[in-house]
């Protein structure tokens, strides 16, 4: 068994030392070939055109040293040089490589690079070694045209370009989204792209054109974007703007589009975008242009272009510079009467102004032609659009002095309105026409007086005086002195003889005429007798005249009004007592005695003297008795068919105000005012008497009614006492108005139709009540004003009212129906009287009514002077000739 192992043995080794043999030997053998080996070792090289390539060529020889003359042909045989010194690159050469290699370096292979190279060389010169290689070229997947953004227009039809260069061709396809795309009616696969009928805005989106080439198995794609462009469109831009010269201005250009369009402005005349001229700001995105200040020479077309990728589009439009009318020409002119007058305005602007007149301090202005209210006045009017002038001219035929004035010029156009003013003189002849109605002149005792003569006429007169039909000026007379001569001349008489008293004439000469005036001198006298002096209201300390004053000239009137008065048991007139009144005040003589008989003579006073005395008679004052009724001051609203009523402005109080009345002898000391509450029904006043109020005051003329009820109606009572009585009463009726007092809580009821209506019926009528009160109160019109007029005492009576002596009329104005009354005094330059304190002492019985009446000393007994104004009476002491006299 032992044995049998180890022939096994020894025969795998024999077996193994002469494998090693065999393959020593065959190898020895191969090394002694030399052969040439080129790298890669492909026999075909199959490259893309445009790619470099490299090739090595490495010999294999036993001795490295005996290879000789290495070299590479090309396809034509030619042996390519190795790469030259300092010379361009060439597309083939040769570079000997470490390793005693040579290789071939293509730069860049062409398709006429194709086919087999060599590589050969000597060994040990007595044996050639070559081998070669097959060089094989095709053209890679090349995109020529095929660009990743593309932007087809909206309704165009499109092609989204794929151009490719491959050899040999390759197969395109599309797809978009990832979904491929097949030929339809929409789409069509074309050689160099997908043609895209109709374009919509739908049609964007990501598209993918492959290529492929079968042969090489060559496979890209390229992703392209495509983006639908909408052409723009202006959308508004008037096609005429209108700027005003030296203001800013601002247009709009709009255009729409995808991608925004650009937008620009262009004036047409110099080809000049406006945006890179001064004073001119362009946004390109909204198409604002914006002009700081506008010049004339802005005036021209421009056009506005918007511009995008699918398009421009281009739009004109005229820019007007409206230039602010100004007035350049406006002369005054000056006319004669009766005779035409025009007067012409200049004015420039753009467009041209429109220009018309009027006259200064009026708003009507003058319409083209003939006016319709004055056709002596015609308007002609002219317009030069070209040049931007107009004119005006207001033609007036037939002149007169009433169109001399100012005339202002107005020229307006769409930019502004100019005004300018001018003046129209109407010259005339000298004219007395003013003084026609001018009284004569008065002189008396010698005393000067002056003739003033002034004429109207343009241009002014001159002017001298006559006398008897003789110059004055060549009269040399002392007593007739001239000053001035034109247009106002004053003549100077002093009469010292009766002979002046005469006529004189005012003669006024200029370039258009001649005027006279006549102007009368006259001596004046004093005034005739007073015509009549009648008593019309007697009390037992007062006695009013009716007094009717003599013939008058005109330019000399009346002055005042005097009275002596003394008693009748008096024979001698030097120690009467004087009063005097200017002619417009009542005629009252006051503090006399009760029961007395007087003597009366009177006089009139003009600026003269007093005249002579006359209508003597004799009256006696009657008896003392109670004072006279007192005047409430209060105006009553007249109700229809109801006596009238009083409104309180309040629900709750009422201020009660009246007049001190006439105390006939004895001194008031207190006053009864007496208040009730109460309806009218059927026309009869019913008084709730267990309401009434009586309450006394002294020392006022006023009293505050309080605890009232609301819309109330209140019957009010007002007497006058004094030591021999009461007067009778005065009666008015007062309303309170409604108020809080008169809301009451009640339980709410659900009112009826009826109720409902009367309550809607109600609230009109006192609506309308409310309404015509405050009509008769702000404007005195309406029914209350109406009847408030017809319920007004008559003139008699309220002369009587005023006339109630002088220390009380002015304190105590008579109402009106406007209820509106005076409260504080008239300022007087006399001291007045001190208020008359109520009071007194009572007495049981009258007084003797031959006791002379108690009045404090001094008040009354001394001559004095009544004057009225027309509001109030007032009293002053002392002889006083009259308001209105210039003695």
């Amino acid at each position: 068994m032992g044995q049998l192992q180890r022939q096994r043995v020894f025969l795998l080794a024999t077996l193994y030392v002469a494998l090693c043999s065999c393959l020593t030997i065959e190898l020895s053998s191969a090394q002694a070939t030399p052969t040439l080996e080129i790298f890669p070792k492909q026999s075909e090289q199959r490259k893309p055109v445009g790619k470099p390539l490299i090739l090595t060529c490495r010999p294999n020889v036993p001795d490295q040293a005996l290879v000789t003359d290495l070299q590479w042909k090309d396809n034509m045989n030619n042996t390519i040089l190795p790469k030259p010194t300092g010379r361009n690159q060439p597309p083939m050469y040769t570079e000997t490589l470490p390793g005693d290699s040579l290789a071939l370096m293509i730069t860049s292979l062409s398709s006429e690079m194709t086919g087999k190279y060599y590589c050969t060389a000597s060994y040990a010169n007595t044996e050639l070694l070559q081998t070669s290689v097959s060089i094989k070229t095709y053209v890679a997947i090349t995109w020529t045209n095929a660009p990743e953004n593309q932007f087809p227009i909206l309704g165009d039809d499109y092609v989204v370009k794929c151009e490719v260069k491959a050899d040999p061709n390759p197969t395109i396809d599309w797809l978009r989204n990832g979904d491929p795309i097949r030929t339809d009616d929409k789409h069509v696969v074309q050689t160099h792209g997908l043609l895209i009928r109709q374009v919509a805005e739908s049609d964007d989106g990501i598209y993918t054109c492959r290529a492929a080439v079968i042969d090489t198995g060559e496979l890209l794609e390229r992703t392209i974007r495509v983006e639908v462009y909408i052409r723009p469109v202006i959308t508004h831009l008037p096609s005429t703007l209108e700027a005003i010269e030296g203001k800013p201005f601002a247009a709009n250009c709009t255009a729409i589009g995808k991608p925004v369009p650009e937008i620009s402005w262009i004036k047409d005349s110099v080809q000049l975008n406006v945006a890179t001229a001064d004073r001119f700001t362009v946004n390109a995105l909204t198409g604002l242009l914006t002009v700081s200040s506008v010049t004339q020479e802005d005036y021209d077309t421009y056009t506005c272009i918007a511009k995008n990728g699918a398009g421009v589009v281009d739009q004109k439009t005229k820019l007007n510079v409206l230039v602010r009318p100004s007035v350049y020409e406006l002369y005054n002119v000056t006319g004669v009467s009766g005779k035409e007058i025009a007067i012409t305005c200049r004015a420039k602007g753009r467009p041209a102004p429109a220009i018309t007149f009027r006259r200064w301090g009026t708003e009507q202005q003058y319409t083209a032609g003939e006016q319709i209210n004055d056709n002596r006045i015609t308007l002609e009017q002219h317009m030069d659009e070209e040049r931007g002038e107009s004119s005006g001219t207001l033609r007036i035929t037939k002149s007169t002095r009433m169109d001399d004035g100012l005339y202002q010029c107005i020229a307006s156009n769409k930019g502004d309105t100019a005004y300018k003013t001018g003046h129209i003189a109407v010259e005339f002849p000298p004219d007395f026409s003013h003084m026609k109605e001018l009284p004569p002149v008065f002189s008396w005792e010698q005393r000067k007086a002056n003739l003033s003569c002034l004429a109207m006429g343009i241009p002014n007169a001159t002017i001298e005086w006559r006398w008897n039909g003789r110059n004055i000026k060549d009269l040399y007379d002392t007593n007739l002195k001239i000053e001035g001569t034109g247009p106002r001349s004053d003549l100077i008489v002093h009469p010292v003889t009766r002979q002046y008293y005469s006529a004189y004439k005012c003669i006024a000469t200029n370039i258009h005429g001649i005027a006279e005036q006549d102007m009368q001198l006259k001596e004046a006298r004093v005034p005739d007798f007073v015509s009549a002096a009648t008593p019309r209201q007697l009390t037992a300390t007062t006695i009013t005249f009716d007094i009717r004053g003599p013939p008058t000239e005109l330019g000399l009137p009346i002055l005042a009004f005097s009275v002596q008065y003394k008693e009748e048991l008096n024979p001698d007139w030097s120690t009467a007592l004087n009063r005097s009144w200017s002619p417009d005040s009542p005629y009252i003589v006051e503090g006399l005695r009760p029961q007395t008989m007087y003597s009366f003579r009177f006089a009139a006073r003009n600026q003269v003297g007093l005249g002579n005395w006359g209508v003597n008679q004799q009256q006696s004052t009657p008896r003392r008795s109670a004072p006279e009724e007192p005047k409430p001051l209060h105006s009553p609203v007249q109700n229809d068919k109801e006596e009238p009523v009083v409104v309180s402005p309040y629900s709750d109080h009422f201020e009660l105000r009246w007049g001190v009345p006439a105390d006939n002898g004895e001194p008031i000391d207190r006053y009864q005012i007496r208040y009730c509450p109460g309806v009218k029904m059927a026309g009869i006043w019913t008084e709730l008497e267990k309401q009434c109020n009586t309450i006394e005051v002294v020392e006022t003329t006023s009293y505050q009614m309080t605890d009232l009820s609301g819309n109330t109606y209140y019957r009010i009572e007002l007497k006058a006492h004094n030591a021999i009585g009461y007067s009778s009463p005065a009666a008015i009726i007062m309303k309170t108005t409604r108020g809080i007092d008169v809301i009451q809580v009640a339980d709410r009821q659900v009112l009826s139709s009826a109720a409902i209506v009367g309550i809607a019926v109600g609230g009109v009528l006192l609506l309308l009540f409310i309404v015509d009160l405050l009509c008769c109160i702000t404007v005195h019109m309406g029914v209350m004003a109406a009847m408030c007029r017809k319920a007004k005492r008559s003139p008699s009576d309220i002369d009587d009212e005023a006339k109630l002596g002088s220390l009380y009329g002015w304190r105590f104005p008579l109402p009106y129906c406007s209820g509106q009354l005076v409260k504080e005094p008239p300022p007087s330059p006399l001291p007045l009287p001190p208020p008359v304190k109520l009071g007194g002492s009572p007495v049981n019985s009258p007084l003797d009514e031959k006791e002379p009446l108690r009045t404090p000393t001094g008040s009354i007994k001394q001559n004095s002077t009544i004057e009225f104004d027309g509001r109030f009476v007032h009293s002053r002491s002392g002889e006083i000739i009259g308001k209105n006299s210039a003695v």
